[in-house]
């Protein structure tokens, strides 16, 4: 159902309020003279039969006959109560005269004359309210409002039962009558301005009535959001600083704003609905931009998240109507956050469609790929972050520009740096800001921490560069890639690669060797030099058994990795990356869709990833392609060893003389030094004395059996070297 445009009941006029005020205090008058002169009718019109009826009817019972007819009321036998009482008395409405009803409805006319008019007119109009109808909501509402009219229903029904108004009353005391107005297709029970209690079989007209209490509120001049949509809606501003709405957007979505404003429009002029579907990454920045279209064509944006919608059809059809009609009562529009939904999730995406389809008016629905079948037409914008250009005049605006040169200078650095690494919309990046140039980066860190906590975990990186020992050619390898990711902005954007690559803008690598060689350590030394956290992914949790789980795991690890906070390590990556197969059967099919969407979401991927394996010929060859750098690790020589010895215990450590020349013989992994020498320590703590020769030796026996090495006792054995006489 078409609704206009609305403005809010002008609540703030006290004039208004007073001019409102009267028209309902004159149209309860001329209520409640109407309910009294129905009441005195029939009081009359059964007193006039009173004669004829005890003339008639003896006292008892009445005949099964009149009373099948319904000549006869319900209670004791109407000869008997009026023999009880056979005096007519004066009651109130008796006296209601033609001229007191003209009188009274000439005051409700002239009370209707104000401008803005009554909020009960108001109402009328943007319901399409026929005038019977109208008249029937003031009826429900009067209950509410005047205590008087309850008691004036059930004698205007002649009935005690019935202190409420009914559809059967409403058509006998108005004076144009609309059976129409009793359809559930019309506003009345449409929009629901009135409930029905209509218990078992009782019929329509005789049930009882009652006015939504958010519509009587609204008669009274009380504008504000139903209580059954308040826990469900929240302001869509983002949490960035406040006047972050204000401020100026960068020239790539001032372009889309225009856009969408001209959409707005178009739909406003062809009196449709204009649902604006936000597809992209960047939440913030969706949601920024459809709080300033909302602004700019006079309505207040509220959020409402998609995992709240209800599954069922019939709450979702109350819920859809109940926001529409808050959308007639209220200057709003609707920011339905899908961002979060996974489109091909059946638990999902049903109710969200069937919700969007039944909605008018200005919608925006934000997820992070169009939706192609909503059931209506809609326009799709794509969302993307600022540019990191337009990001990095964002940081220096929010960090101010000082005027020392020296500052300044470092202030561009610093913005450079936030620009090249983290991709953030612009009320964050002045949220972030805030907190000053110093707390920038460990607060953009924060700010683009992935919600991996079920597919990742999160390492803390304590190596360095002076911890790891590699040879020459792979340290320069590892030093290139973090010379990559610090300068993709410089190389990217102010030399204009990023023009000519429409992929590949991610740094992909390999570590290649054996277990303990030292992979997840280089991947530490990254981060740590970085400045960035690093997600180790868990395989067990990515890879489903189940078609298209594996790939949904995928983009939801990449999508919420993406914002550059982060680097991922595949840890045991050929289980993921491996070749693709023949397709023998479906499985194999499935499979290598599987490895293909891999491909082209790693490619895609524009932050650091770091694969590792200790089987590299089991990659796809099309994967390696894709990558920039293959660091392979070897096992280490007599050289890198006895550094690794040396670097093996911290310097806190209480060292007794060490053979390093002796310990560097034996054929091991960085990982298996770093365990002897742990086991040492251990060893040494027990005996309250320093980590000796010896010690380390008898560690070295523990780890040689737990590697299932040959053991030789006499390489074990240690003699204390004589002093040379002096």
């Amino acid at each position: 159902m078409s609704v206009e445009s609305s403005a809010q009941v002008p609540s703030e006029a006290s004039g208004w309020q007073k001019t409102n005020a009267d028209y309902l205090a004159a149209a309860l008058e001329w209520l409640r003279l109407r309910l009294a002169r129905r009441a005195a009718d029939l009081e009359a019109a059964h007193e006039s039969s009173t004669p004829s009826l005890v003339q008639a009817t003896p006292p008892g019972p009445a005949p099964a006959a009149s009373r099948a007819h319904g000549f006869f009321r319900r209670r004791e036998p109407e000869p008997a109560r009026l023999l009880l009482n056979p005096a007519p008395s004066r009651r109130s409405g008796q006296g209601v005269s033609d001229a007191d009803l003209a009188s009274a409805a000439a005051a409700v006319e002239a009370a209707l004359e104000g401008d803005p008019p009554p909020a009960l007119r108001l109402l009328s109009r943007r319901f399409g309210l026929l005038r019977f109808e109208e008249e029937i909501l003031l009826l429900c509402a009067a209950v509410e409002l005047d205590t008087r009219v309850a008691a004036l229903c059930a004698r205007a029904q002649d009935d005690p039962a019935r202190p409420f108004p009914t559809f059967a009353l409403a058509l006998s005391l108005f004076e144009e009558p609309s059976w129409d107005a009793l359809s559930p297709e019309r506003p009345l029970r449409y929009w629901r301005l009135l409930e029905i209690s209509q218990p078992g079989a009782q019929p329509l007209t005789t049930s009882p009535l009652r006015a939504d209490e958010r519509i009587v509120n609204y008669l009274k001049g009380l504008n504000y959001l139903d209580d059954r949509l308040a826990p469900l809606l929240a302001p869509a501003a983002p949490s960035g600083a406040p006047g972050a709405t204000e401020a100026a957007l960068p020239p790539s979505h001032q372009a889309l704003l225009e856009a969408m404003a001209r959409e707005v429009a178009q739909a406003r002029e062809a009196g449709t609905a204009a649902i604006l579907q936000l597809a992209g990454p960047d939440s913030s920045s969706k949601r920024l931009l459809a709080i300033k279209a909302a602004a700019d064509a006079g309505l207040n944006l509220l959020r409402l998240p998609a995992s709240a919608l209800p599954a069922g059809s019939a709450d979702l059809e109350a819920l859809a109507r109940l926001w529409q009609r808050e959308a007639i009562l209220l200057p709003i529009a609707l920011y339905l956050d899908a961002h979060d939904v996974d489109k091909r999730a059946e638990s999902s995406a049903p109710p969200l469609l069937r919700f969007v389809s039944r909605l008018d008016g200005l919608v925006f629905l934000a997820a992070r790929e169009t939706w192609p079948a909503v059931g209506r037409p809609t326009a799709a914008f794509d969302v993307t972050h600022p540019t990191a250009a337009e990001q990095r005049n964002a940081w220096e605006e929010a960090f101010g520009r000082p005027v020392v040169p020296e500052a300044a200078e470092r202030i561009a650095r610093l913005a450079e740096r936030l620009a090249a690494q983290f991709s953030l919309g612009i009320s964050e990046i002045r949220s972030i800001a805030e907190g000053g140039p110093e707390q920038a980066w460990g607060a953009s860190l924060a700010a683009t921490r992935p919600r991996l906590s079920a597919l990742a975990q999160r390492l803390e990186p304590r190596a360095t560069w002076d911890d790891i020992v590699l040879p020459e050619n792979e340290s320069r390898l590892l030093r290139q890639i973090a010379d990559q990711a610090a300068h993709r902005s410089t190389v990217y954007d102010a030399w204009g690669f990023r023009k000519r690559m429409n992929r590949g803008l991610g740094i992909s690598v390999l570590f290649a060797g054996e277990s303990g060689t030292g992979k997840t350590m280089a991947a530490e030394v990254l981060a740590n030099h970085l400045e960035l956290s690093l997600y180790r992914i868990d395989l067990s949790a990515v890879v489903s058994k189940y078609i298209g789980e594996t790939e949904k795991n995928l983009c939801r690890l990449f999508d919420a990795a993406e914002d550059g906070g982060a680097i991922l390590f595949f840890d045991e990556a050929d289980a993921l990356f491996g070749k693709r197969s023949e397709v023998k059967d479906s499985h194999d099919r499935y499979a290598n869709i599987e490895i293909n969407y891999v491909l082209q979401r790693m490619e895609a991927y524009q932050n650091l990833a770091i694969l590792a394996t200790n089987m590299k010929g089991a990659l796809d060859s099309a994967f390696v392609r894709r990558l920039r750098f293959i660091v392979t690790f070897n096992f280490p020589g007599t050289k890198e060893r006895r550094e690794m010895w040396r670097k093996a215990f911290p310097p806190e450590t209480p060292l007794g003389p060490l053979d390093w020349d002796r310990l560097a013989r034996w054929n091991l992994t960085g990982g298996n030094i770093h365990n002897i020498a742990l086991a040492s320590a251990f060893l040494a703590a027990r005996a309250g004395a320093t980590v000796t020769m010896p010690l380390v030796l008898e560690a070295a026996r523990t780890e040689f059996r737990k590697l299932e090495k040959p053991v030789n006792e006499a390489d074990f054995r240690w003699i204390e070297p004589v002093e040379a006489a002096s």
